[in-house]
């Protein structure tokens, strides 16, 4: 199962999470989070990391070229979509990052948002399906209906997000079969700052199940 840690800001944390486990690292390129990190930060950051580990952009609202700068300048393989983007937006960008993987973001807050969902499976590699805050993108700490997902099934692979931490992750995957799973603020000490000792837990966790 793909493990994304997302909000990643300290290069020594990015080696080390992904020495632990994890198969994804996310950075957040949106300039209003408190998880924001710079070109030059991700750059540091993923450096170090084995060519095997995912290095995924979180992106808002922002411009193909912006993006496409970013990926380039940044050494990423992948960029998330976490605003309105539609699937035309992602046609577009795919268009102009042929070889980097297109991650689409929905905050779910119904089964029409849900329905919603597989008009973007033809345009993007993965889909993510987080909690709804009308204030913020991510990172709330707020867990989706699971009950709601049990029969979700896109043509895609597709990541659960939304206030899992490593009490709850086996609870959420008995109720839903994602194909992988993205944690936050789940796994920190405060936004940016992750907790090592908390991600360790995660990963005895989902040893558990195997």
């Amino acid at each position: 199962m793909r493990v994304k840690i997302c909000g990643i800001t300290q290069p020594q944390q990015s080696v080390a999470i992904a020495t632990l486990g994890a198969t994804a690292l996310g950075f957040i390129c949106v300039p209003t989070s408190p998880r924001y990190v710079t070109t030059l930060q991700i750059k540091a950051a993923v450096a170090q990391l084995p060519e095997n580990i995912d290095k995924i952009g979180v992106f808002a609202n922002s411009g193909i070229s912006e993006i496409s700068q970013i990926v380039i300048n940044s050494g990423l393989t992948g960029v998330q979509l976490h605003g309105d983007e539609s699937p035309e937006f992602c046609y577009q960008l795919r268009q102009s990052l042929p070889q980097v993987e297109i991650l689409k973001a929905l905050r779910i807050s119904s089964l029409e948002a849900l329905e919603q969902a597989n008009s973007y499976t033809e345009y993007v590699d993965t889909l993510l399906l987080d909690a709804y805050h009308p204030q913020q993108l991510g990172g709330t700490g707020q867990t989706l209906d699971w009950q709601m997902l049990q029969q979700f099934c896109p043509s895609c692979p597709w990541l659960l997000a939304g206030g899992l931490t490593p009490d709850n992750v086996l609870t959420a995957l008995s109720q839903v079969n994602p194909n992988g799973i993205d944690l936050s603020s789940g796994v920190e000490l405060k936004p940016g700052d992750k907790d090592l000792d908390k991600v360790t837990l995660l990963f005895q966790k989902l040893a558990s199940r195997e």
